[in-house]
């Protein structure tokens, strides 16, 4: 996994440049870019950056009129209140039609964004008008359907994840209030068909991920409050969430190995956000007071947790062979596990301590992981995210564990222990590569000495052939 993937475009850019200057062939940059799946001509960060700046431009337009209006709502007859909002929102659309039809996409999705906007205004102010307002989180989600079908009809990353988001507000105010968002996976599907069909979109990948770990999560939630819809997470819901991540860290790995760009791209995604949910779940549980608040619950879902546990990671366990990555997934899913049977099974307080411990060690474990690898594979954001977890977890433990001198002193030489030794294994890594590369060096100059030795003996013997 190679995380100069998520900066392709950057990438391109550059080679365009090296081009340019004749320090590669332009044969060279094509190859050099077809490895990331990404065009030599695809440098193209200005008109973007115009783009997402007009579109700014006109998303504030919208709001400098909703608030327009909206200040002026009162004096305004009814009649033409109405008749106001529907024009404005029909014409907007209109245009971006006709913008669509000539062929200019890219501004006719900005115009739709546009009309998106006016159109939830209009939802918001008629519902005002007819005194509408007896389930507010309707309108919300009326304006979420009404926009959903302009991105997937355009296949328009942008407009999919405007209404994603929109959903998203729907689901929490309508769970909020004590009902069930049953059309929310309407939305999801409509992500993932984007997310397949149409161009390629971090954001978008990410809306889908935590809207469909959050949709699971609701079920549960309802099934576990006896149907109540009320939102009160269960401690049940932690270890639920731990087992989505590992699922999800385990389909990033096979993502990484489909022989497709995007899915790749994907999946280096969906694996550092995974990675970052973990070391951040291990420093919240590096400090007591959770591990006593979890070993006092009564975990009264037993019964339904341990099988949907038991799903997830089996279902990760089997992504994870495809994604030859069976190994490393199968410690992961055995320490969480071996964590999730201590704190439901043990339920003394007394243990928070012995947990805190193995928490703390597991957290320098990782740490040192990824600066190994951050080494070996030559990626820098592993390599200082290790030592970011390393100091963080010195600092943490120096303030909330281990505060005498003695203690203090004992801790910072082990870690200069470690961040000594991989300095060390870095020199070794670096003399290793030099090695190499002066090897190889030596078998191409022998083969080209060899070439020499043997030419002159072949030109003695044409001539005397001759």
């Amino acid at each position: 996994m190679r995380l100069i993937r998520l900066l392709k475009k950057d990438l391109a850019k550059e080679v365009s440049g090296w081009v340019d200057d004749d320090l590669i062939s332009e044969d060279q940059g094509h190859a050099i870019c077809a490895r990331y799946d990404v065009s030599l001509q695809d440098t193209d960060a200005q008109s973007r950056g115009y783009g997402l700046l007009v579109a700014l431009g006109y998303l504030f337009i919208g709001l400098a009129l909703i608030t327009l209006i909206g200040a002026n709502w009162d004096e305004i007859p009814r009649g033409l209140r109405m008749a106001a909002l529907v024009l404005l929102t029909l014409a907007t659309h209109g245009f971006a039609l006709k913008r669509y039809v000539s062929g200019d996409e890219p501004s006719a999705s900005r115009f739709f964004l546009l009309g998106n906007l006016f159109y939830g205004a209009a939802i918001i102010l008629i519902a005002q008008i007819y005194h509408l307002g007896e389930h507010m989180p309707d309108g919300v989600f009326w304006w979420a359907l009404g926009s959903l079908p302009f991105g997937v009809l355009l296949r328009n990353t942008w407009l999919t994840l405007f209404s994603a988001v929109l959903s998203l507000v729907w689901f929490y105010l309508e769970y909020q209030m004590g009902f069930f968002p049953t059309l929310f996976p309407l939305f999801m599907v409509a992500s993932a068909y984007v997310l397949v069909r149409g161009p390629q979109s971090t954001l978008l990948f990410l809306a889908f991920v935590g809207g469909s770990m959050l949709w699971v999560e609701a079920l549960l939630g309802w099934f576990w409050d006896g149907g109540s819809y009320a939102m009160a997470p269960q401690p049940e819901h932690l270890l639920v969430t731990v087992a989505l991540f590992i699922l999800a860290f385990a389909f990033s790995q096979w993502l990484i190995r489909v022989n497709h760009g995007r899915a790749r791209d994907y999946g280096v995604v969906l694996s550092v956000w995974s990675l970052r949910f973990a070391l951040f779940a291990l420093l919240i549980m590096s400090f007591e007071s959770p591990w006593r608040a979890l070993l006092k619950e009564d975990w009264l879902h037993q019964a339904s947790m341990w099988p949907m546990v038991g799903i997830l990671l089996s279902a990760a366990l089997i992504v994870a062979r495809a994604a030859k990555q069976l190994p490393m997934v199968s410690v992961i899913c055995g320490y969480v596990l071996l964590q999730m049977l201590a704190v439901v099974m043990w339920g003394s307080p007394r243990a928070a301590a012995s947990l805190q411990v193995i928490d703390n060690v597991a957290l320098i474990v990782v740490g040192i992981g990824l600066i190994l690898h951050g080494i070996s594979r030559g990626v820098s954001h592993y390599f200082f995210m290790g030592i970011a977890t390393i100091l963080l977890t010195a600092f943490m433990r120096y303030v909330d564990l281990i505060g005498d001198y003695i203690g203090g002193a004992f801790l910072f030489l082990m870690l200069a222990a470690v961040l000594l030794g991989a300095a060390r294994f870095w020199k070794h890594q670096q003399l290793k590569t030099n090695d190499v590369a002066t090897g190889s060096g030596d078998k191409q100059g022998e083969r080209r000495d060899e070439s020499q030795t043997k030419s002159p003996v072949k030109n003695t013997e044409e001539n005397n052939h001759d």
